[in-house]
Order: structure tokens, then C-alpha cells, then sequence
């Protein structure tokens, strides 16, 4: 076997060897297998992960932003008006939170945590002083007090030192006041006579530097589907809020951690301590922040959707008769019986008839959807943002003349709006891991192209063996010696083998 021969069959076998092994590690997902078995194992809530540090103490700064629903025509609605508001806000906060007295329990299986939040106020990106601005809004203390209160003889009590001490339907305090508390007159009054009643009342009140309870989370390390997954809330497994153990249920993370690998057509689920209950969120399109692709997930409409359009939320009917529409959710079972209502910003994604109902309302998609951006190869909350609006449901209470003249509305007091972006420097290590995931998972595509290469070499090689052979070929062909031997009787026609010679030579 000649020199070429055998270079044209090594290409031939060594081509052919790395197409067969190339293409079988792409199509057997090999690599990629590997390289997701990789961050499960290094995606877990353990002592020296990768990610356990940053899960104790999110670097990304979060901001709290507070924006309430100023009543303009307070006197006019008490005879029967449809309610005036402006908005005001925001009134922003950074908000510092960790994870608190975290210890790993249940052999190592699972860690317990606390998750403490504390807050400071930002002027630069407020719109005015808390401690100056005024705000009239309904008096919540009041309403709580008035649907506490049951029978001829208690209503008549409380209603009369609601007139002793001029408590209203509405009331006019600094936005401080409503957020970390004030002293209600009401409040005091019946403290004197029940030491279990609190006189000071707030919206966020014990709420800067405290936790909501401990957690029990799973480490993920067993089944990475079930990183950062609530165990327990306060040593329960469930909630006991509502009416059937669907709604009670407690699923999935406390928002704070995902896991890794997600897709497309998964639901993910939040348990959120102020909703009292669990949420989910369905994804919604492929978005990028900061260079980092990301999914993007929202709660869609049948979250709050009432018990005609998702008869799953019928469990969260406080009473048969107290099921409210899409886009609400009562919470008062889960906040001392006050008749407090939950929905998102402006009534977004809730019946048109609660936005017809208060003049000011105007829901947009853009300002008060709630969203998670989530890079799906490693679980990273790449950017948030959290919109929930607290509402107070009034109406006419028998014994309560102040009331006499009110319709049954939802009235809105305030929306918060959560949100995080994730900082430069956690834009660099996410870019890192997956830039090498990336590197890992196309490994085989190197076998393949070298194929290619080789592929290429051993045609070119076939086609300059083939062209010599026909080179060869053409440079020798039959002619006569001479004529003479051509008309030769004797000996015949002797046909000579001769170069070819160029015939104008």
C-alpha cells in the first residue's frame, strides 16, 4: 500500500470516528447530562455552597416603595358619593434582610431560618417627607373595632366611645403614622378594659427588624426540585386560615429561592406570610436583564380569580356568603377578624367593577404587575418586583349610625411595591458559571466540527488522487512506430507505444 493510500484511509477512519463519537454525545445529551447533575450538586442550601452565603444575605439591595390613596371627598362619600382619590408616593425604604438563626436540622436534610427585614427611608427617592406628609384614609382601627363587635349592648358601647373620642370612618395622619404606628384613641379606650388589645396601630407596625416566624427549608440536595421548598411556617405544615386543606396548603419557597433547570411550562409556587397563603406564578415570556437571559413568571389571573372562575378558590371564602370577586382576597381571618382586603395594585387583573367604584383607579399592565425574572439555568433571581395593595371592605354595620349612608366598597389604602435588580457583581459570577455550563454542554460539538474538518481534508484528498490517476492515464496512448513499419507486408501493422508529442512541435 502506497504512502497516499494509507493517508486518505487514516483521515477516512479518524473523520468517521469523531462524526460517530461527536454526534453521539450531542444526541445522548452527555455533557449536558453532566453538567446538570453538576448544579444540582452545587445549587443546595448547605454549609459551603455556592450559593448558601448569598441565600443568608442577598447582596442585590431591595427597595420597598409605599404609595397610598389620599381622600379628596371624605364628607361627600359619607352621604352616599363615589369616592375621590389621588395617589401619593412613592415613599421608598431600602430594605436590609437576612436569615437569622439558620441551623441545619433533620440530619443535615433541611435548615431553619429566620427571615428578618429592616427598613430605611430614602429622600432621594421619595416624593416627600413621611413625617410631614398628611394622608386621609379609612380609619382602620375603627372598621376592625366595629366588625369585631357583636350584639345590641356591645355596639351601643363602642359606639358611643367612638363619638366620645371622635373616632370617624376616616382619618388624617403622616405617612409615618400609618406605616410604623400611632396611638388610636379608640384603641386606648378599649386597652383599658382588655390588656389584650394593642393602642397602637400601624400598617407595618413590628414589622422593621422582625421576623414572620421560623421556616424549615429544604437543602435541595436529595432532589434539587425541592431547593429552598417551606417545610413548615411556624412548626405547621399547613395553614389553618381557611376552609379546605388545598387553600391551606403550603407550597413552595418563600420567594426568596428557586431551583435550578427550570422550564417553560412549570408552575412556581410562593407561600407569602402577609397573603396568608400560597401563590403561584406561570411563565409569561424570555426577557434579559443586565446581559443574563431570564424567564419571566407573573401570577396570572385565576390566582384571585373568585370561585365561579377557579372553583379551587372557593376555600378561600371567608363564609359562603363573604366570597368576594375576582382580583380580592379577604385576609381578615388571618388578621384579628379586621376586614382587611388584599389584591394587586389598582385592581389590576380584578372585575372592572371595583375600579369603576372608586374614581382614581387606573390599572396598567406596566406599574402593577407583579413579575419574576428568573435565569432558568440556575434558579438566580435576576430581577423582581412584588405589587400588592391593602384594602379595607366598608359598609352599613347595624348599631354604627356613621355608617348609615355607605354602600359596600372595597376602598383602597395603600399598594407597596417590592423590587430587586440584580447587582454588577452577582452579574459577574452568574455570567461565569454560565459561560462554563455553556462551554461543558457544547464540549461535543468540538468531536463534530473536527469531523467536519477531517470530512473536508478526505475529499480533498480523494479528488487530487483522482485527478493524478487521470493524468497518469492521458500521458500514455497508442500510435505507430513510423509509416514504413505501418505499411509493412512482412511483419504486419506494429503499433508502438510513444510519448504524445504536442502536434505543433
Amino acid at each position: 500500500m502506497t504512502r497516499r493510500p494509507c493517508a486518505i484511509y487514516a483521515v477516512g477512519v479518524t473523520c468517521a470516528t469523531l462524526l460517530v463519537v461527536g454526534i453521539a454525545l450531542v444526541l445522548g445529551q452527555v455533557f449536558v447530562t453532566l453538567m446538570h447533575n453538576r448544579l444540582k450538586k452545587e445549587i443546595v442550601l448547605v454549609e459551603g455552597s455556592r450559593v448558601f452565603e448569598s441565600w443568608k444575605r442577598p447582596p442585590p439591595p431591595v427597595y420597598m416603595e409605599y404609595f397610598f390613596f389620599n381622600v379628596t371627598n371624605p364628607d361627600e362619600f359619607l352621604k352616599g358619593a363615589k369616592a375621590k382619590v389621588n395617589q401619593v408616593g412613592p415613599y421608598t425604604y431600602r430594605e436590609y434582610r437576612y436569615k437569622d438563626n439558620v441551623t441545619m436540622v433533620k440530619n443535615g436534610t433541611m435548615v431553619s431560618a429566620y427571615n428578618t427585614k429592616s427598613f430605611v427611608f430614602m429622600r432621594e427617592r421619595s416624593v416627600g417627607d413621611p413625617a410631614v406628609d398628611n394622608i386621609t384614609t379609612v380609619n382602620i382601627p375603627a372598621w376592625a373595632v366595629m366588625n369585631k363587635v357583636k350584639g345590641f349592648f356591645q355596639t351601643t358601647v363602642v359606639s358611643f366611645k367612638m363619638s366620645s373620642v371622635g373616632s370617624g370612618v376616616f382619618t388624617t395622619r403622616t405617612v409615618d403614622e400609618l406605616l410604623w404606628g400611632y396611638e388610636d384613641a379608640l384603641l386606648n379606650n378599649l386597652a383599658q378594659s382588655n390588656t389584650e388589645i394593642d393602642p397602637i396601630f400601624g400598617l407595618m407596625y413590628k414589622k422593621n427588624g422582625t421576623h414572620s416566624g421560623e421556616f424549615i427549608y429544604h437543602t435541595g440536595e436529595q432532589n434539587y426540585m425541592d431547593y429552598g421548598r417551606v417545610e413548615t411556617w411556624k412548626g405547621q405544615r399547613a395553614l389553618t386560615f381557611w376552609t379546605t386543606n388545598q387553600s391551606n396548603s403550603i407550597n413552595g419557597s418563600d420567594g426568596s429561592a428557586f431551583h435550578p433547570l427550570l422550564k417553560k411550562n412549570e408552575r412556581i409556587y410562593i407561600f407569602t406570610p402577609d397573603l396568608c397563603r400560597s401563590i403561584y406564578m406561570e411563565f409569561e415570556k424570555v426577557v434579559d436583564v443586565k446581559g443574563i437571559p431570564a424567564y419571566r413568571f407573573t401570577p396570572p389571573r385565576s390566582v384571585l380569580a373568585s370561585k365561579e372562575e377557579n372553583p379551587a378558590n372557593e376555600g378561600f371564602c371567608v363564609t359562603p356568603e363573604q366570597c368576594l370577586g375576582t382580583g380580592l382576597l379577604k385576609v381578615s381571618p388571618c388578621r384579628n377578624g379586621a376586614p382587611v382586603v388584599a389584591s394587586f395594585p389598582h385592581f389590576y387583573l380584578g372585575d372592572t367593577k371595583y375600579v369603576a367604584a372608586i374614581e382614581g383607579m387606573s390599572p396598567e399592565r406596566e406599574h402593577h404587575q407583579t413579575y419574576l425574572d428568573l435565569n432558568p439555568t440556575t434558579g438566580v433571581i435576576v430581577r423582581a418586583n412584588k405589587r400588592a395593595q391593602v384594602n379595607v371592605l366598608i359598609n352599613r354595620i347595624t348599631g354604627f349610625p356613621i355608617t348609615r349612608g355607605l354602600n359596600e366598597t372595597i376602598f383602597p389604602v395603600m399598594f407597596i411595591n417590592e423590587s430587586v435588580v440584580i447587582d454588577d457583581a452577582s452579574v459577574a459570577r452568574v455570567q461565569k458559571l454560565l459561560l462554563i455550563v455553556t462551554l461543558v454542554s457544547h464540549f461535543p460539538l468540538i468531536f463534530v466540527g473536527l469531523g467536519a474538518i477531517m470530512l473536508v481534508v478526505l475529499i480533498i484528498l480523494l479528488l487530487r488522487a483522482r485527478k493524478q490517476k487521470t493524468t497518469a492515464e492521458d500521458d500514455t496512448s497508442y500510435s505507430p512506430v513510423s509509416d514504413k513499419e505501418k505499411d509493412d507486408p512482412q511483419n504486419g501493422t506494429y503499433i508502438g507505444l510513444t510519448p504524445t508529442t504536442d502536434q505543433q512541435a
